[in-house]
């Protein structure tokens, strides 16, 4: 399990939050069956997946707690997936136990390559991946975990803010979920699922990319889990 930067003086910080009060507690999720019970899984990611805002719960607790599996969490703040340093997505991914065993591989579309302006790239012809592009880091992942652990891969992406460097990644995500046949967890697209109030963004959310427990628990976790059924149903 990897572990991000921040979790001294944040978690001081972000226990305040009225989104992180006992109410919300990963404890009170009701299990139900789901194709991912008693399987494994392993969510790779930055700080959304580490839980920077919500006490270090967040994808992979709450997919635990409700579909009943058990996970590899995988997640350092401040990452990116374009292979920039040890720290990367891409190279983290090649640090995972290749003899391990995942009946699912979840990768979070970090918004820090966005943040970062890091170029976008274009879709390889090949197999030759240009892991310095988000698009091509992407596409790296895709293979290597296919190919690595023979298992379903999703991606899933942030809830809508203001970043065309963003929406321009979740535009090519969902090109090479074409391309690839791989599942997308799209929180970004969908207006109906973006249209919080005022109240629920301040409850939800830390700031415009980090959950609180209740965002994760009561928002982004009831999406979550029904796109990925629907997407494992077909598998």
């Amino acid at each position: 399990m990897g572990y991000g930067p921040f979790h001294g003086v944040r978690n001081i910080v972000t226990s305040s939050l009225e989104g992180n009060a006992d109410e919300y507690s990963f404890d009170k999720i009701e299990k139900i069956s789901s194709p991912l019970e008693g399987k494994n899984i392993c969510v790779l990611g930055s700080s959304v997946v580490y839980g920077y805002s919500s006490g270090e719960c967040a994808v992979a607790e709450y997919l635990g707690a409700r579909l009943g599996c058990s996970f590899t969490k995988e997640a350092v703040s401040g990452t990116t997936l374009v292979d920039s340093g040890p720290l990367s997505y891409v190279s983290r991914l090649k640090k995972l136990d290749k003899n391990g065993h995942y009946d699912l591989f979840i990768c979070q579309l970090s918004t820090n390559d966005a943040t970062k302006k890091m170029p976008l790239g274009e879709i390889s012809g090949g197999a030759d991946f240009d892991t310095s592009t988000v698009t091509g880091a992407m596409e790296f992942i895709i293979n290597y975990a296919s190919e690595t652990w023979h298992c379903p891969v999703m991606f899933f992406t942030g809830s809508r803010y203001d970043s065309p460097e963003y929406a321009a990644m979740v535009s090519r995500l969902l090109e090479l979920k074409e391309k690839y046949g791989i599942g997308v967890i799209d929180l970004w697209s969908g207006d109906e699922f973006n249209a919080l109030t005022p109240e629920q963004r301040a409850l939800f959310m830390s700031d415009n990319v980090h959950p609180t427990k209740a965002g994760y628990r009561d928002w982004w976790g009831p999406e979550t889990e029904k796109q990925i059924i629907e997407y494992l149903e077909t598998k």
